[in-house]
């Protein structure tokens, strides 16, 4: 019940935080309306990539089949898509930015041939205003994954705060753009598409891998574990996913001799702590099946009565 309760609410908050980053991409894609600005655009864009990986989020805790929301793995062709689309958006628009703003400054260092850019107070303290809710959007959603060990609020959070500490530079710059440097205009665009890249590409060298449902760990190497286990006779059904060395989820099938079945949550202790030991931070999902008929195929499912262990 408790788990179900940090589920819920870790779905309300990134809800909370999907609507208030889009709230803010709308004020931010505003204000370069009305100040012509292309920083502000190229900044923009920063934002949409902390929208991706909050919907990333939400769709890894309304899966239904999610084990808990410690897991950020296993995404399937809806996040695949996504990815695919993002990535296709951030290098039209990230291109198209960089290109003008290199035409600019090759024209005129100066900008004095271009239509300038018409920086406000008023717009400048707006964005400190985004910035401010920014800031205080990720530490709450940065202290409420502590307290529930999601690492998937815990990633939403960091993207959150690459974001408004990216805002805090682009606030000098229009104070410098105010004050008559017009040239930092297409400066700061060059510098926020690159930054944009690279933070693009963070998200997805995350979450690409996992997306590819690609199998972690060989069935054959857990296997050898698993059958190292005394009362372990048959071990079936085994599935990994995850990346080596950061979060590995595991999931088998067990068969264990009918003098052992008393002894199961030792079994699947003994079967963790080997996995664990050789591969890193795993969570493992163990189903013990009596071997009533030692002689069976091991990947014929037998029925008994099963019992299931998770282990985080």
């Amino acid at each position: 019940m408790a788990e179900v309760n940090q589920k819920r609410i870790s779905r309300r908050i990134l809800l909370v935080t999907l609507w208030l980053t889009l709230l803010m991409l709308v004020v931010k894609v505003g204000a370069a309306w009305a100040t012509r600005s292309l920083s502000i655009v190229a900044e923009s864009l920063h934002t949409v990539i902390a929208g991706f990986s909050t919907v990333l989020g939400l769709i890894a805790l309304s899966t239904p089949n999610r084990q808990s929301g410690r897991e950020v793995w296993g995404h399937g062709r809806l996040e695949a898509g996504l990815a695919l689309l993002l990535v296709a958006l951030l290098g039209f628009a990230g291109l198209s930015l960089f290109g003008v703003a290199i035409d600019q400054l090759a024209a005129d260092s100066a900008l004095r041939t271009l239509p300038p850019v018409q920086m406000r107070l008023s717009v400048i303290g707006l964005l400190a205003v985004v910035f401010l809710a920014s800031v205080g959007l990720a530490l709450f959603e940065r202290k409420v994954s502590r307290s529930f060990d999601s690492s998937i609020l815990k990633l939403n959070a960091r993207h959150i705060l690459q974001d408004a500490w990216l805002t805090i530079l682009l606030l000098v710059g229009l104070l410098g753009i105010w004050r008559g440097y017009v040239w930092l205009d297409p400066v700061l665009t060059i510098s926020m598409v690159i930054t944009a890249g690279v933070s693009c590409w963070r998200v997805l060298n995350w979450q690409l891998p996992l997306m590819m449902r690609q199998v972690a760990i060989a069935p054959e190497a857990i296997g050898q574990i698993v059958r190292q286990v005394q009362g372990v006779t048959h071990c079936y059904g085994v599935r990994s996913r995850g990346i080596v060395g950061r979060q590995v989820f595991v999931e088998m099938r067990v068969m264990v001799h009918p003098e052992f079945l008393g002894a199961r949550d030792w079994i699947a202790e003994q079967i963790e702590g080997g996995i664990r030991d050789r591969y890193g931070a795993v969570q493992v999902m163990i189903f013990v099946e009596e071997a009533r008929d030692e002689l069976q195929h091991p990947f014929e499912q037998v029925r008994s009565d099963q019992s299931s262990r998770e282990i985080d």
